[in-house]
């Protein structure tokens, strides 16, 4: 086998495997995890891709909601600047990225957890490529902790005790 085609190495027995979700473009960065599929491109299986119409159209609640249900990073895959297929989604999804990252900070996550790539339909030795680096960046990380809730009003936890106040005397 070339070093094109060499199969990923399988994990030691307790070793931390990141999951990541990917967020792709159906027109660039779609397209081109299928070209490194049909090419035969190794790389890790770690990413659960999800396939957007544009990278644009991505609405960063799913990016929260993915870190909450596990995932330790998300890679987001878009067309390059200036050849989006709707003229400026690409676009919006940098700012929105740019802000996440941000609130990622302030949730306690590493904001190098979330990653943005340009990547056209041509490019599916860059899809492996990137694939690769994100994974061995969040397995340098570690698995994601998420802070525990926020902890309950005050006015919440003295309702609570008056209730249970309640409970007692009104047994009696």
């Amino acid at each position: 086998m070339s070093d094109r085609q060499a199969a990923p190495v399988a994990p030691a027995a307790g070793e931390f495997e990141p999951r990541i979700v990917g967020f792709f473009c159906n027109w660039c960065t779609y397209t081109a995890a299928d070209l490194a599929g049909i090419s035969r491109l190794a790389y890790a299986p770690n990413v659960r891709v999800v396939r957007l119409m544009c990278s644009g159209r991505l609405d960063p609640q799913f990016v929260l909601e993915a870190f909450r249900q596990g995932a330790d990073g998300v890679l987001i895959g878009g067309c390059h600047p200036g050849d989006c297929h709707y003229q400026e989604g690409n676009y919006k999804a940098l700012r929105r990225i740019m802000l996440l990252q941000r609130m990622l900070k302030r949730l306690g996550i590493e904001p190098e957890r979330l990653r943005l790539e340009w990547i056209s339909a041509s490019e599916g030795d860059k899809v492996q490529r990137v694939i690769n680096e994100m994974v061995a960046q969040v397995k340098k990380l570690g698995p994601v902790v998420l802070r525990p809730r926020f902890a309950p009003p005050h006015h919440v936890e003295k309702a609570a005790e008056l209730a249970a106040a309640l409970a007692e005397g009104g047994a009696s």
